[in-house]
């Protein structure tokens, strides 16, 4: 899935092994990964992500057909703009496993506020909003990194967890697009803020597919602090 206009033939990158890894007090997942030994067959690939909504959302939106317009690409915009917090493939018999330790993982974390504040780039591809507070990332990919033993012990990749999260505004662009455009960026400013309340896990067959929707998973409320 792309994370852009396009779609990007693969958002999966080699991360090195490391030691196994689980949740306090919770077997790891490489113990059940006996149980599901279907995994090894036929994979899907799966985004863990988190949209940005309301009015915000629809200024991402506008952004990203800006560029399209601004810059003659001949682009369709598959997915809404998301911020992406892992990337993995799995089999579909270890689908509901994810799922629940996903959700339980989540269920320990508070909503937070995310931050969007002007622009960047990857070369020769890709565009970019800026996340200013990355450390509510920092925490859930140390969490989500225990279904990295129960994904490679099954036969599949293993997990990409993000860390350094971003908002694309156009992806997979050629040298010559992002050339022209990367200096008109770099002085134009955007800044938006949105309560982050939940993840959704999406899900497709094949590089080009569009995704659907497997589950939501919700945050904990946001403490607030008690009035002096």
């Amino acid at each position: 899935m792309g994370t852009g206009l396009v779609n990007q033939p693969s958002f999966f990158t080699p991360s090195p092994p490391g030691p196994e890894r689980g949740i306090a007090g919770s077997p790891t997942l490489a113990r059940v990964a006996g149980t599901v030994g279907a995994g090894r067959s036929r994979r899907s690939e799966y985004l863990l992500v988190i949209y940005p909504h309301g009015e915000l959302q629809d200024k991402l939106l506008e952004e990203q057909q800006r560029f399209s317009s601004d810059y003659g690409m001949q682009m369709t915009v598959r997915n809404k703009p998301h911020i992406t917090v892992a990337a993995f493939q799995a089999g579909e018999a270890m689908e509901n496993t994810l799922i629940r330790w996903i959700q339980r993982i989540c269920g320990r974390h508070r909503s937070f506020e995310m931050t969007l504040n002007n622009y960047s780039g990857f070369p020769p591809h890709t565009i970019y909003l800026r996340i200013l507070d990355q450390q509510p990332f920092l925490q859930l990919a140390q969490q989500l990194s225990a279904i990295d033993d129960f994904i490679r012990s099954s036969g599949c990749p293993p997990v990409n967890l993000i860390g350094r999260p971003y908002l694309s505004i156009a992806g997979s662009l050629t040298e010559k697009v992002y050339s022209k455009a990367m200096p008109d960026y770099s002085r134009k400013t955007f800044h938006g803020s949105f309560q982050v309340n939940e993840l959704v896990l999406l899900k497709r067959e094949h590089a080009f597919d569009s995704c659907t929707t497997v589950n939501i998973f919700h945050l904990l409320p946001e403490l607030h602090q008690p009035c002096s």
